[in-house]
């Protein structure tokens, strides 16, 4: 073996086990009891206090670059996802300029990122107004699917799908084998709602009110009905949109869901006037919408926990909560932050692993990726999860200064990151992923 770990703890199989992990030409080789006698050109030994974990996969990260390279970029997001034992990310198609909404632009963002990423990274496409004709393409040329919104992006040169739009691009997908990823909050629901202005988080949270992820849930669930499209269901905030999400689900539409450890870790309760570093959109909710969406999880409903790390600059979060730029920085802090909270709710490091590098894998088809598995790709996180610390802005990788877990404690760190076999340290290696 090129490389073989010997960890008393290991996360496979839906579990814990004692095992040798042998590496060869950068994928997994061989899965054998601790006490087997493997032997490699180079032996990891773990200790009892860590733990092997798969290298965690998030299919939810905005880079913004190239063109909005000042609030984030590929050296120091994929470098922040690597201190954070994530693996491979899949980057948005907005905020970066061209979005990647055609081919051309596609090309443009992987020049970007060509040579300059510490993790595997792949792409989604966009869906927009007018780009019906460049969806097929997208797809021939590797993204993951397609992201669309429901209402103002935040961006005006990545505008909305109204009901129909939405409806012809999810028949054109289905066309070739598509998901249609969706940013589901309906934008006349929210047109009706109080404004955001202020400082108040409460007035913010009644301007994004749960009806809007509902009704637009809703719809989504509808046209994949009709059209048999794979649809997902990003960032998902309100609990309320669950059942709905469990009933297609059984009818047999094609639809998963994620959410976002902002959603699972904060709650509106305790946000303070002016803090509009915990500006997100849909918003962060009460106390007892976060239990359930643990529930929701717990149930397999929500099939995985992601970032949506959308990361700005330090002057676009000041002022109110109407004006703040909506996004939460916490790429490199996702399983600690999930960890926390998971393992006071009863959970294992296993259900972690599930829903931060498995089901993630799974959603776009990266067979090789979110499991310690024979023919895996072997990327790994050297977990400790009983180690504590205490969360300091100036010690994370992204650009920019500014995340809601500021002086947050969190459980669990992350000790070394292994990427196809190597240890990420130094230059970077990463390669870029197309759809398989």
């Amino acid at each position: 073996m090129d490389l073989v770990f010997k960890a008393p703890r290991v996360v496979l199989d839906g579990g814990e086990a004692a095992c040798s992990i042998g590496v060869v030409d950068g994928r997994i080789a061989a899965v054998e009891p601790l006490d087997s006698g493997l032997t490699g050109d180079r032996v990891v030994e773990l200790g009892a206090d860590t733990v092997l974990l798969p290298g965690l996969v998030d299919a939810h990260v905005h880079v913004n670059d190239p063109g909005r390279s000042e609030w984030e970029g590929f050296e120091t997001a994929t470098r922040a996802a690597a201190a954070g034992g994530v693996t491979t990310i899949v980057d948005m198609p907005l905020n970066s300029l061209p979005p990647t909404v055609d081919v051309a632009a596609l090309a443009v963002k992987r020049e970007s990122a060509r040579g300059r990423v510490y993790v595997d990274v792949g792409f989604w496409g966009g869906a927009i107004p007018g780009n019906l004709g460049d969806l097929r393409g997208l797809h021939e040329a590797g993204v993951f699917g397609f992201k669309c919104f429901l209402l103002h992006s935040g961006v005006d040169e990545f505008p909305p799908l109204d009901p129909a739009g939405l409806e012809e691009s999810l028949r054109e997908l289905t066309a070739f084998g598509g998901m249609m990823i969706v940013h589901a909050e309906d934008a006349d629901t929210i047109d009706h709602a109080p404004a955001p202005d202020g400082v108040h988080f409460a007035d913010f949270l009644r301007s994004r009110p749960p009806g809007a992820e509902n009704v637009a849930i809703a719809r989504v669930i509808e046209l994949a009905r009709r059209t048999g499209a794979r649809v997902h269901i990003l960032h998902l905030s309100s609990a309320e949109a669950i059942p709905l999400i469990a009933e297609a689900r059984r009818d047999g539409v094609a639809i998963t869901a994620e959410t976002c450890p902002h959603y699972l870790s904060f709650i509106a309760e305790e946000i303070g006037d002016g803090a509009t570093q915990f500006k997100c959109c849909p918003p962060i909710r009460e106390a007892a919408n976060r239990e359930l969406l643990w529930r929701g999880l717990a149930d397999g409903v929500i099939d995985c926990v992601v970032s949506d790390h959308s990361p700005c600059t330090a002057e676009l979060k000041r002022g109110d909560f109407g004006a703040a730029w909506g996004g939460i920085a916490s790429l490199q802090l996702g399983l600690p932050a999930v960890w926390t909270q998971a393992r006071q709710r009863g959970f294992a490091l296993a259900d972690v692993v599930r829903w931060m590098a498995e089901a993630p894998a799974d959603q776009v088809g990266l067979a090789r990726k979110g499991r310690i598995a024979v023919g895996a790709d072997a990327d790994f996180c050297v977990f400790a999860p009983d180690e504590a610390f205490v969360v300091d802005v100036a010690k994370l990788y992204h650009r920019n200064p500014v995340s809601a877990y500021h002086g947050r404690p969190l459980a669990g760190v992350v000790r070394g990151t292994w990427l196809r076999g190597k240890e990420i340290t130094g230059e970077p290696f990463g390669e870029l992923l197309v759809r398989g």
